[in-house]
């Protein structure tokens, strides 16, 4: 395969707005684990559960609402559904077992990833579904042999807008302040007078919306939708969230656009067979010098 400058840029563009998918998701990830340490393995479900709500919902408002506007009302819809979905499942599969064990609360999120993913599947008769819309996907800006379109863009800078959000919220804003305090002690800021188990709710509405947002940008930019997309997508923010440190909203940030350009770079050098043997081969070894991730920093556990 010929190299050149101009298709290296191109796929660092393509990993730029991959990664950004893997970012969305892989906060909602690190923000679950870094306050109650559970691995949400329903994450990828809910994202995948977005995709399809934003897709019907612009097939209704298609009509009324065209372009730009019914799509943005739709994954409005998206987050909405989602977040009340996120609620639901915390407040009746993992708040009865916050004090159990932590496999009981890892077997429960795997058992609602199933119901999830089955339901959907179920609903659509194991069919994809596609997104129509009158948009354009191929217009753009054109810069030498690069091509930048516009949904790239929008994609984007949309991602980088929610990442640079809540990462203010986190820091400035007093519930920000309680989710950190939160993730250090339980039982010290329940006698401080805070609710907890309001700001557990809060944090996973807060990341089920993310992924919401994650799924219905991919609807609009791949154009269709299935029943096992979250699972490959969940296996990737995971793994994002790892690499940045799990635990560490910026490392979440970092870790998904890292995997995402590897995963491009990967398929310009090696070719797209190549291209997850290329990231994950890369990612192991950061792991390896820096067991933590990233941006991650060692705890020690308390008995």
């Amino acid at each position: 395969m010929l190299l050149t400058w101009e298709s290296i840029l191109q796929q660092l563009v393509n990993g730029l707005v991959l990664g950004s998918f893997y970012a969305l998701v892989a906060l909602g990830y690190s923000m679950v684990y870094g306050i109650i340490k559970l691995l949400n393995f329903a994450h990828g479900d809910i994202y995948m559960t977005g995709a399809f709500v934003c897709l019907s919902a612009f097939g209704v408002l298609s009509g009324i609402l065209g372009g730009w506007l019914g799509i943005a009302c739709s994954i409005i819809a998206a987050m909405i559904f989602a977040g009340i979905l996120g609620y639901l499942a915390q407040r009746f599969a993992y708040r009865p077992l916050l004090g159990a064990p932590r496999l009981s609360l890892l077997i429960t999120a795997i058992g609602i990833s199933l119901v999830i993913y089955n339901s959907v599947m179920v609903i659509t008769n194991s069919q994809p579904l596609f997104f129509i819309s009158d948009l354009d996907n191929s217009s753009g800006i054109q810069i030498g042999k690069i091509t930048i379109t516009y949904i790239q863009i929008v994609l984007i800078l949309v991602s980088a807008v929610i990442m640079l959000g809540l990462t203010l919220f986190i820091g400035k804003t007093m519930m920000g302040k309680a989710m950190r305090a939160i993730s250090l002690d339980q039982d010290t800021c329940r006698l401080m007078g805070i609710n907890v188990n309001k700001v557990i709710g809060l944090t996973f509405v807060i990341g089920s919306v993310l992924a919401a947002i994650a799924g219905g940008l991919s609807c609009i930019y791949y154009g269709n939708v299935q029943y096992n997309m979250g699972y490959t997508i969940g296996i990737k923010a995971f793994t994002s969230a790892v690499i940045g440190g799990i635990g560490s909203v910026p490392g979440a940030m970092l870790g998904g656009v890292l995997l995402g350009l590897l995963e491009a770079i990967g398929t310009q050098f090696l070719g797209s067979q190549w291209k997850d043997v290329f990231a994950f081969g890369l990612l192991i070894l950061i792991l390896i010098l820096r067991p933590n991730g990233l941006l991650g920093k060692s705890e020690i556990e308390r008995m």
